[in-house]
């Protein structure tokens, strides 16, 4: 996968119909200096949006496998594309994430917004509640921005506490 063609691509979608994006997941995570292997784009995008993106991530030739309120995934069969995942999201939740988001120097030097390590984290946690089966990869994922440093770890806390996982934050403590 070309991750600049498509960090391009989407980044023209969300100018030409005036959205705001920004980067998570696996590039996401490279923004804070933690690599890890991944295979696709994750996006993260305001609901009201999620018609227009969808159907113009469909006009560049991706196929959508999964819709939901809150998710979409879209394949390619041009390997140069890949896939690209979206997350939607509205209200309070989506102020907070796009107000928080810094810009970081992404793929070949493109300017990318990506969400406070606290939102990502949050993102993380949902994941956990919402298929335990990403637990070991999202808890790694989750130590290593807390180790980055300078995070609000009572913020992280209260996201833990609002899906039932404190003990979850616990272990992680604990490992580091």
């Amino acid at each position: 996968m070309d991750f600049a063609v498509v960090l391009k691509a989407v980044d023209e979608l969300a100018n030409k119909h005036d959205l705001r994006y920004a980067l998570v997941g696996g590039l996401g995570l490279a923004a804070y200096g933690i690599v890890r292997m991944t295979l696709d784009i994750d996006f993260i995008v305001e609901r009201a949006a999620q018609d227009v993106v969808v159907e113009q991530i469909e006009q560049l030739g991706f196929e959508t496998l999964y819709r939901s309120e809150g998710y979409s995934n879209h394949v390619h069969e041009n390997p140069q594309w890949g896939r690209v995942d979206f997350v939607y999201v509205d209200g309070k939740t989506a102020d907070q994430i796009f107000a928080g988001a810094k810009v970081f120097e992404g793929p070949q030097g493109l300017p990318i917004l990506v969400p406070r390590a606290e939102h990502l984290i949050a993102m993380k946690v949902l994941a956990i509640k919402n298929d335990a089966s990403r637990t070991l990869q999202e808890l790694a994922d989750i130590g290593a921005l807390i180790t980055t440093g300078g995070l609000d770890m009572n913020e992280i806390r209260q996201y833990f506490v609002l899906h039932g996982l404190e003990e979850k934050l616990e272990e992680i403590i604990r490992t580091l």
